[in-house]
């Protein structure tokens, strides 16, 4: 099964995507994604709903967040009320150790994105301020990193033994899908998701669209050795 992990409507203040013009994208371009994430910046939309959308395109639509801390960006997922209440996901401050702490706590699963990206990525800043317990997974494969910043995360990945994860980070329509996950196992929801990342068994990959990959078709590209 393949997810993009990482992705952004119009909920968050810089994503120009609708929601539904993703879906319809997916399906047009005939990409081999089976769903994808929205994991909205500083905040945590418990208001949207996609089932409709869900089934009319076949698709998985789950919701998570991406919060800000002095180490950079951080994907969460499994984000409940508990969590909620442990620290202002609107906040650009927030510390790592608390996230990634409150998290484990809560029952969620807290990733590190564009590890390798300056100033609002992991690598740097672990580089300057020292290493912080509690990373089990980063962002190895990123749709908007440049030159170089996947291939030093997955390098740190491989060095300090953390697991892998891939997404487009995409804020407008025709982004999505340029990087995901692949799972080994189905998922169905958002518990399943978080179970998921918490017992392996998936990478990150880069995913095309049929006219990117073989002429047979869609292709995935596994993540491994990051272009």
């Amino acid at each position: 099964m393949i997810l993009d992990l990482h992705s952004h409507s119009t909920a968050s203040d810089d994503g120009r995507a609708k929601v539904d013009n993703y879906c319809q994208w997916i399906e047009r371009k005939a990409l081999p994604l089976d769903g994808f994430v929205l994991t909205e910046h500083r905040q945590f939309d418990d208001r949207s709903d996609y089932r409709a959308l869900e089934d009319r395109f076949g698709l998985l639509i789950l919701k998570a967040s991406e919060v800000e801390t002095e180490y950079g960006h951080v994907l969460v997922f499994g984000v409940n009320d508990d969590l909620r209440a442990a620290f202002d996901f609107a906040r650009i401050d927030n510390r790592l150790e608390d996230v990634l702490a409150a998290a484990k706590r809560c029952g969620a699963i807290a990733v590190p994105c564009h590890p390798g990206r300056p100033k609002v990525g992991l690598c740097a800043h672990w580089e300057t301020r020292g290493p912080v317990a509690g990373v089990e997974i980063v962002e190895t494969l990123n749709g908007g990193s440049r030159a170089g910043e996947d291939a030093l995360a997955l390098r740190y990945a491989n060095e300090q033994g953390w697991r892998r994860i891939g997404g487009s980070d995409s804020h407008i329509v025709s982004h999505i899908g340029r990087c995901a996950t692949r799972f080994e196992e189905p998922i169905r929801d958002i518990d399943g998701l978080v179970a998921a990342l918490a017992n392996g068994g998936y990478d990150a990959c880069r995913a095309l669209a049929p006219e990117a990959g073989s002429a047979g078709g869609p292709d995935v590209a596994p993540g491994a050795d990051p272009q």
